[in-house]
């Protein structure tokens, strides 16, 4: 190995490893603390920079489950109570909101990207991402496991997504939802206790 590709390989064991430091994770749960929030195992990605720096903002009393990954150049806003379950991804390009007191069921991803693939000069991970616009979830959601919801989508409160439904387009509020592309199967009726 030269040089070069020893420093290059350092630096990706940064990026990718340096999280997993015992300085950085205590910095990380110390982060948290401070919005009354807790992370049960790993979080993934660029959770503690992105506190630091202001692109990721999180109600008091949000549930990270281990294997959470937060990502992306954009803003990330959780509300309070919101969990996220085993493998949730959230990438922001731009902007992606998710409200309070939603749940994401294991394996679910919020974004607000596009991966780019229309230039057949370059390798498609060298492509970087687009917007359809941001990506808001309302109040109140729960999502079923490995949901996917797209860029440029809005989701009103109080909506259920079923298990494996790709949402696309916006759900109105109090709608369930399912299906790949999800559609609105029924609306939310408060129950007469």
């Amino acid at each position: 190995m030269t040089r070069a590709q020893a420093v290059l390989w350092l630096q990706k064991l940064r990026y990718y490893r340096g999280d997993r430091l015992p300085w950085r994770i205590a910095r990380l749960h110390a982060e948290l603390a401070r919005r009354e929030c807790f992370a049960k195992g790993p979080l993934h990605g660029e959770a503690l920079a992105m506190l630091r720096e202001g692109r990721l903002t999180l109600g008091p009393h949000v549930l990270f489950e281990p294997g959470v990954w937060l990502t992306g150049s954009g803003t990330i806003t959780i509300g309070t109570g919101t969990f996220l379950n085993l493998g949730v991804q959230v990438a922001a390009v731009d902007r992606v909101e998710i409200g309070a007191h939603c749940m994401f069921a294991n394996g679910c991803l919020v974004t607000d990207g596009n991966h780019r693939f229309d230039d057949l000069e370059k390798p498609v991970p060298w492509q970087g991402f687009t917007s359809k616009g941001p990506t808001v979830v309302g109040d109140n959601v729960w999502c079923g496991a490995n949901v996917v919801i797209t860029s440029g989508v809005t989701i009103g409160e109080r909506c259920v997504i079923g298990a494996n439904s790709v949402v696309t387009t916006d759900l109105p509020p109090f709608s369930i939802a399912a299906g790949a592309p999800a559609k609105v199967l029924k609306t939310v009726e408060a129950s007469a206790n």
